[in-house]
């Protein structure tokens, strides 16, 4: 089967760049395959992340997002040409290669944050973030085990998952269980809960750093003023 060959929806039915607030849509709990084929993502559209910096590809990186009872669900699905990873363990400094990241700002009142990062080679960065006068440091979260666990499913279109390889486009599919980010306020959301997120992909095709994102920033995916609004429906 095709992993999202043709981005069903996704010509017409993306949130604007200027549109700051994205619905989120409830689901019932499904298992993800990394192809993100699953019926209950059609309840929701392609959000297209905006290409911040000159030089590189103009390839084109999406997301989706779900919530249910127990967790939060994002799709995301990015054109490439090359793996530029080479980090080969959780929780490497793999933001100084591809990644899409997650940002989740549950109480916008409050400095702590959300941060997760994943490789097309499978590797995740697990962050509880914490930025005070412009100082921004972050921990792992522990235990990071069992039902703390982020739920991840990486698939390569095109070519083989390793480094240096030539393939067309990378999908991650993820599930975040409240059980994780239940040191944050506002967990689990409700009907009508707001929380500020933005969801960002670096790219280094080009040699250097190439970022998108879905609320624009100046230099670093940590300028929370910036962040859009998630409203769960």
């Amino acid at each position: 089967m095709a992993l999202i060959p043709d981005f069903p929806g996704s010509q017409s039915g993306h949130t604007s760049i200027q549109d700051t607030s994205l619905v989120v849509h409830s689901c019932p709990d499904f298992n993800i395959t990394g192809m993100g084929d699953n019926a209950q993502w059609e309840k929701t559209l392609w959000v297209n992340m905006q290409k911040l910096d000159q030089g590189g590809e103009a390839y084109k990186s999406r997301f989706k997002i779900l919530y249910s009872v127990k967790g939060i669900y994002v799709l995301f699905h990015g054109e490439d040409k090359k793996i530029n990873s080479y980090f080969k363990k959780d929780f490497d400094k793999i933001f100084k290669a591809d990644v899409f990241e997650v940002f989740f700002h549950p109480n916008p009142l409050e400095p702590i944050y959300f941060e997760y990062e994943i490789s097309p080679l499978s590797k995740e960065l697990v962050l509880f973030m914490i930025k005070r006068d412009q100082m921004i440091s972050g921990w792992r979260p522990w235990p990071y085990e069992k039902e703390t666990r982020v739920k991840k499913i990486v698939r390569v279109l095109g070519g083989e998952m390793r480094p240096g390889a030539a393939i067309s486009s990378w999908t991650a599919e993820l599930f975040f269980p409240y059980s994780l980010l239940s040191p944050f306020q506002n967990i689990p959301p409700q009907k009508g809960t707001r929380w500020n997120a933005n969801f960002c992909r670096l790219d280094y095709d080009s040699g250097n750093m190439v970022k998108w994102a879905w609320a624009p920033v100046d230099s670093s995916f940590h300028e929370l003023n910036r962040y859009y609004s998630l409203r769960f429906e």
